[in-house]
């Protein structure tokens, strides 16, 4: 049953995203607003597939803050990336180099305002990091991170990657800690299984803390659901 789910939720996902993305390029020529409100569609739809094909649900802990802040999430799957985007209003969202470079949907992620990340961690691209996110902050937008910088099994805890900090720094808002145990229906290898996603938001961490606190901090609060 769990790979039939996740036959029928790829066919209907991946087959109307194909010209859902191709499409991007038309609806870019609305304006910035109309564009992020096509994106904020297409994870609406990936919410509906995951819940009505794959049995996927949530059950969201705490609130995300009314105003823009930066979040830093645990990544264990796909799933979350979409889901955030949809909670969070469109935010912009820290990925890596790699997406950039398929074929308009690199373009789309762009257009979009996706903050490009070179995982060698050169000094150029992390400043480069940290004038987009501080630019998407003043522009009223929260910022979305997954500090571990890959996707995880159950009871895997990455280090903090040291670009988190100088993010934290560099945009001046609150960071939100973001735990949850997305692998459990969803895992990094083998078929999604119908249950329910928690996303637990933390309490909100004021701008100023030193890296050493910080890295701690957020490290203990992802991982928080995770075993």
């Amino acid at each position: 049953m769990d790979r039939l789910r996740s036959l029928v939720f790829k066919l209907a996902f991946y087959g109307l995203s194909v010209p859902i993305v191709l499409f991007a390029p038309v609806m870019a020529l609305f304006g910035q607003r109309a564009f992020r409100g096509w994106v904020v569609t297409w994870t609406r739809y990936h919410a509906w597939c995951a819940r009505n094909l794959a049995g996927i649900r949530n059950r969201v802990e705490g609130t995300p803050l009314a105003t823009p802040a930066l979040y830093a999430s645990k990544h264990q799957s796909f799933y979350e990336t979409f889901e955030l985007v949809r909670m969070l209003g469109a935010p912009t969202v820290v990925m890596r180099q790699e997406f950039a470079r398929i074929p308009v949907w690199g373009w789309a992620a762009r257009r979009y305002g996706i903050i490009i990340i070179d995982r060698s961690g050169s000094a150029t691209a992390l400043r480069q990091m940290m004038r987009e996110a501080k630019a998407a902050g003043e522009e009223g937008r929260s910022v979305v991170i997954f500090p571990e910088g890959t996707r995880s099994a159950i009871g895997e805890a990455p280090p903090v990657q040291a670009g988190l900090a100088g993010l934290y720094r560099a945009v001046g808002l609150p960071l939100v800690p973001v735990a949850l145990d997305s692998a459990r229906v969803w895992p990094k290898h083998g078929p999604m299984r119908a249950g329910v996603v928690t996303f637990r938001f933390g309490e909100a961490i004021p701008a100023g803390r030193k890296r050493e606190e910080i890295e701690a901090l957020v490290h203990r609060e992802i991982n928080a659901l995770n075993n």
